[in-house]
Order: C-alpha cells, then sequence, then structure tokens
C-alpha cells in the first residue's frame, strides 16, 4: 500500500461534524426539556450502571465539559477516517464498549459521563498503531497527535484531579493500545520514485552504481570498461587527471 490509499472523501469531514452535532443535541435536549440524563452514566459494578456503557459517551455535565471534548473528537475523528478509513468505526464502536466496561469494573462508585474516553481511545490508536506500521507517514502523525495532546497523559492518574473520571481516561488509553492488535493495517510502502527503488533494477549496468558494491564502497573501474558505458563521439577530447592533461584522441 502506498500514499495513494490516503484518499480525502466527504466522510473525513461529515463523519466528525454528525458525531459532534449528535453530542450537542442530546445536551440542547437535555437542558431544554430538563432531562436527567446523568443516570444514564457508567454505574460501576452496578447491574443497572452497565446501560452507561452505551450512552455514557453521549452525555456531559455542562457547556464546558460539552466545549472541551466537541474539539478534540472533531480533529480525531477526521483523521482516523482519513488514514485508517476501513478501521474507523470498529475502533469507535468497539473503543466505547471496551473502555466503558473497563470504566464500570475499576471505577469509583459515582456516575461517569463524557467523551472524553472516546478521545483517549482515538488518541491510544492513532498513536501506536502508527508506531506500529513504522510506515512515515503515519508515524509523523503519531508524533504530531502526542504533540498537541501529549498532556493528556496526567489525567489517567487519579490524584491529579478527583473531578473528573481518570477511571474513563485510563479505559480509553488501555482499550486504544489493544485495538492497534486487533485491527491490523497492509504494510505500507513509498511510492517509487527513483529507478534504483525498482524491484528489477540491476546495479551492474547502471553507469553511476556500477562504481560502488553492495556495501556502498567505491570501485576504481579500468578506462576502457568506463568508456563502454557513455555513448560514443568523433570529437577529440582531454581528460584532466589529477592536475595533468592527457590527450585522448577520438572515443
Amino acid at each position: 500500500m502506498n500514499d495513494t490509499n490516503f484518499k480525502f472523501s466527504n466522510s473525513v469531514i461529515g463523519l466528525p461534524l454528525f458525531f459532534v452535532l449528535l453530542l450537542w443535541i442530546i445536551y440542547w435536549l437535555q437542558i431544554r426539556f430538563d432531562f436527567d440524563f446523568y443516570q444514564y452514566g457508567i454505574y460501576p459494578r452496578d447491574l443497572t450502571g452497565l446501560r452507561g456503557v452505551l450512552f455514557s459517551p453521549f452525555i456531559h455535565e455542562n457547556l464546558e465539559h460539552l466545549y472541551n471534548n466537541s474539539i478534540p473528537l472533531v480533529i480525531l475523528l477526521a483523521a482516523i477516517q482519513f488514514f485508517y478509513p476501513k478501521q474507523t468505526f470498529g475502533v469507535i464502536n468497539y473503543g466505547i464498549l471496551l473502555s466503558g466496561l473497563i470504566t464500570w469494573i475499576i471505577g469509583r462508585e459515582n456516575y461517569h459521563i463524557g467523551a472524553s474516553g472516546l478521545i483517549y481511545v482515538l488518541v491510544s490508536f492513532i498513536f501506536f498503531k502508527g508506531i506500529q506500521t513504522q510506515y512515515y507517514r503515519l508515524v509523523a502523525l503519531s508524533l504530531t497527535v502526542i504533540l498537541i495532546y501529549g498532556g493528556m497523559i496526567w489525567y489517567v492518574f487519579p490524584d491529579v484531579d478527583q473531578s473528573i473520571s481518570w477511571e474513563g481516561h485510563l479505559a480509553g488509553l488501555i482499550t486504544g493500545f489493544v485495538l492497534t492488535f486487533f485491527y491490523r493495517t497492509p504494510e505500507y510502502t513509498k511510492p517509487i520514485v527513483y529507478d534504483w527503488q525498482r524491484p528489477d533494477f540491476d546495479p551492474t549496468t547502471d553507469p553511476f552504481m556500477r562504481h560502488f558494491d553492495e556495501n556502498g564502497n567505491f570501485i576504481n573501474i579500468s578506462r576502457e570498461e568506463e568508456e563502454d558505458q557513455y555513448f560514443s563521439s568523433s570529437h577529440p577530447v582531454n581528460y584532466i587527471i589529477t592536475g595533468k592533461i592527457e590527450s585522448q584522441g577520438e572515443i
């Protein structure tokens, strides 16, 4: 697979906008009709609280909570849809389920809500999968993601801020890493630009490459062998060699 597999489509913009718009509509319904959606969050180790595994990513406490999650979701969903289009929906769906279950197991006895767990799934998947592929574009994406969102790592620890669900963040980080092993990508190769990159290239017939051995060491080639590799001319030429001129006549 090469760079031609990275193709822009409407879904690169449409998917993140639709997902975030859905979050804002749900929040509008909550404040407009005074719905208590918090009870549909994840409540750990309680059977009723299991419904939060599905619903919690779509529930937010206030505008600041929703806004802080919206921008990363737009960026990360667009990135994963462009670079990993075949894996996108699997990562989102299984990411929500698995991170929710882990939160249900390890979380404090309180309602856990918000899409930040999914954000950690996306950051983790994009970062670790790019490193695993060793493909230069995906590695660059991994480094870009970690440069922008690397500070999020502190919020997987319990003592940083007790008001946030560090358990949901940790669950998302673990989930994204685990999913990289289930969603394999094809081998990525750079497009062929030079003749020496082609599999049928023979360095022994190339006028320049024949001066070097397989280890890159220079090989001294006789003048007769050298002349055989270049075009013939009826014009006399002179070679300047180590400061002296030697007339060669016609070649």
